[in-house]
């Protein structure tokens, strides 16, 4: 996350600071805060998936429309982390974590109480933008609280965890919102967990000492965000203009010439948001690619998976929740398995591969689903394939991404990663989501619209639509981290891994 490498020397220059501010009885108290704040930022990238159904049936928005849900909060979350951090340094982590706070729960209120798609649309990108605040400040807390080395790792391996299994608890959640109260209450769920966090935050957390050299790139920020909205904006208008448009490609052409300029700037800026060193190392290249990647791919299925088991297969919420479960049991074995045996023996060049052609062919395996598919023999297997891929290439990508940086440049690595998976999910989102309604449009010419045959079919054409083409990003996936990955065994540091948000 943004700017860890900034606490380093200045817990060096003021050793004597943090025990005061954080007596020893005390420091896990402040963990469970900033654990309870990072698992509320965590949920929010899944919870709200599951009521995607349910809000568009409430509030009446197309299919074209549905994924700006989930794509608002992840391009908002994603391109403004490195700018939380700068925020943070400038302005004080306490200050910045509790206003991340209680923007966070302002913007999930007016979510909840949306009565329309446009409403909702604002109250998730505000989400966003108060957790890319939140998160960056959270982990610049938790660095600066635990200055012992053991300590500390313990700390990270909880904070980690949360970031893990985050994803899950908020299918699971949001299932049981959802089906028992109102997918509303998937948003008003986070008004408890700001409060709790609030009030201990006041309570534990001690102010800090403002960094009054830090500054802020701001032509940066402006740059890398209007890229990335003009990217995502003309992925998701190809669906209702059509590939042909000149808005379409307009708003393609736009955001590569933004990020174009963004990349020109890094290199003349004085205090660049990315520098680009970070980004030249062949591994860690292929590491911040196969991130995007997977974020785009991950991303998709939950959201097209979701509108398959509860449109298709008619499954309740909860059990729309449950039914992703053994993917992200298969994704924590595989990740776990990567880290402690496959990469400290074979290193990455075999097994990233590897993982991403396991994930096309789980992908490959979900096309065949259809509205007579049974759980245990059609659905379950090919998602454990493709959490089992998955996972073979979170945990060397995410680890490598920050192995053998500067200490100067770890936070901005870190925060980059995170960056790099949420900008995946929204542009994967974006374009699958296109590539699915036109499959469905093109489905039904000549057919009537009126017949649930014919549109319960068109729906499989479109989720199968999606998932050919992320077993295709997959497999550009598997041949750019062969040709960039490097042979051998990395020498990293396990404590460089950095914390990401699901």
């Amino acid at each position: 996350m943004p700017h860890t490498s900034a606490d380093t020397p200045a817990t060096a220059t003021v050793s004597t600071l943090p025990p005061p501010a954080a007596p020893p009885r005390h420091r896990w108290w402040i963990l469970a805060v900033i654990g309870l704040a990072q698992l509320m930022v965590v949920l929010d990238a899944t919870i709200v998936n599951i009521a995607l159904p349910s809000a568009q049936k409430d509030l009446g928005f197309s299919d074209g429309d549905r994924q700006w849900v989930v794509t608002a909060y992840a391009l908002a979350f994603g391109s403004l982390l490195l700018l939380g951090g700068r925020i943070a340094d400038l302005f004080g982590r306490k200050m910045t974590f509790l206003i991340g706070l209680i923007g966070f729960a302002g913007a999930s209120a007016v979510g909840g109480a949306a009565t329309s798609f446009d409403m909702l649309i604002v109250a998730r990108a505000a989400q966003g933008l108060f957790g890319a605040l939140l998160a960056p400040a959270a982990l610049s807390l938790l660095t600066t609280t635990f200055t012992d080395a053991r300590e500390r790792a313990k700390a990270f391996g909880v904070y980690g965890a949360i970031a893990g299994a985050g994803g899950a608890i908020g299918l699971l959640l949001g299932g049981v919102l959802t089906e028992y109260l109102d997918w509303r209450w998937t948003l008003y769920v986070n008004l408890v967990f700001a409060a709790l966090a609030f009030v201990g935050g006041v309570m534990l957390l001690q102010r800090t000492t403002r960094d009054k050299t830090a500054t802020i790139d701001l032509p940066g920020a402006v740059l890398v965000g209007g890229g990335l909205f003009c990217l995502v904006y003309g992925f998701s208008n190809a669906e209702s203009h059509d590939w042909s448009s000149p808005a379409t490609w307009g708003f393609l052409g736009a955001g590569a010439i933004l990020l174009a300029t963004f990349t020109w700037w890094q290199t003349r800026s004085t205090h660049p948001l990315l520098p680009l060193r970070v980004l030249l190392d062949r591994n860690r290249g292929a590491s911040f690619i196969s991130i995007l990647i997977i974020g785009a791919g991950m991303f998709g299925v939950f959201l097209f998976l979701t509108y398959y088991l509860q449109q298709s297969l008619s499954y309740t919420p909860v059990k729309t929740g449950l039914a992703f479960l053994p993917m992200v049991a298969g994704l924590m074995i595989a990740s776990a398995l990567a880290s402690t045996v496959l990469i400290p023996r074979f290193g990455p060049k075999p097994v990233v591969p590897l993982g991403m052609g396991i994930a096309a062919a789980g992908m490959v395996w979900l096309t065949g689903l259809d509205l007579n598919s049974g759980y245990a023999t059609d659905i379950m297997p090919p998602l454990i394939v493709a959490g089992l891929g998955l996972g073979l290439v979170m945990a060397p990508a995410m680890s490598l991404a920050t192995a053998g940086v500067g200490a100067e440049d770890a936070g901005v690595a870190s925060a980059a990663v995170n960056t790099m998976q949420q900008v995946g999910g929204s542009l994967g989102t974006a374009l699958l989501n296109t590539l699915s309604t036109t499959a469905v449009t093109n489905y039904l010419e000549g057919k009537n619209p009126k017949d649930p045959m014919v549109l319960a079919q068109a729906g499989l054409e479109g989720y199968s639509t999606a998932y050919w083409w992320s077993a295709a990003f997959f497999a550009a996936g598997l041949v750019i981290s062969v040709l960039l990955y490097r042979r051998g065994i990395p020498a990293g540091d396990p404590d460089a891994a950095p914390v990401v948000h699901m």
